[in-house]
């Protein structure tokens, strides 16, 4: 199935690329809903993930491109017990691309990303309920294939990349704390966006 879309849109597609003086603007969209359940413990638990993250670019060089990113993702977990918890991710920086054709419609980038991050938890549970508070900064790169399906419109692939986040904590309790995280999801992760050159 997929071997087929991708001979289709490799069928429908024409030649064209970003020019100097151009706007970028593309985001990612990701949805996730679940629901798990355990018969012989009758727990059940529920899911929804969300995520958004548009961008906003000016390309000044024939392969460099500037702009504005963000991130805005949010996890809630409800258990039947009534635990809840949720997690809020927002993110907002600049990034710089550089972009190389490859021939044809086909179009290799990589964007670094850097810029500010808060991330808020909420635990409830019988007892009451808790806030952890953290923000600091953050910095990634992905690298990720663009096809140009018209006109400057076209699709973005990539299989995951490496990011650093520096995070100060505020505890419910009090205290406070720093997370300094490094990690990389190449091959482990497959996301597709839609971009548009103006």
């Amino acid at each position: 199935m997929k071997k087929m879309l991708l001979i289709l849109v490799l069928a429908i597609c024409s030649y064209a690329n970003a020019q100097k003086g151009s706007i970028l603007v593309m985001g990612n969209v990701t949805f996730n809903s679940q629901k798990n359940s355990n018969s012989n413990s009758n727990a059940e638990n529920k899911q929804n993930y969300f995520g958004f993250q548009p961008k906003v670019g000016y390309q000044f060089h024939e392969n460099w491109t500037a702009g504005i990113e963000a991130d805005i993702t949010s996890n809630k977990q409800d258990f039947n017990d009534g635990t809840q918890f949720k997690d809020r991710i927002y993110a907002f920086g600049g990034f710089l691309r550089y972009s190389k054709p490859l021939g044809g419609i086909f179009s290799a980038y990589a964007d670094l990303g850097v810029g500010y991050k808060n991330k808020k938890e909420t635990n409830k549970n019988a007892i009451g309920q808790y806030y952890n508070d953290s923000d600091g900064f953050y910095v990634g790169l992905t690298p990720a294939i663009f096809i140009d399906i018209k006109k400057g419109f076209g699709l973005n692939f990539s299989i995951g990349g490496i990011n650093y986040s520096a995070l100060n904590n505020d505890y419910a309790s009090g205290a406070t704390g720093k997370t300094k995280s490094l990690y990389s999801n190449f091959g482990q992760s497959f996301s597709v966006g839609i971009s548009k050159n103006f």
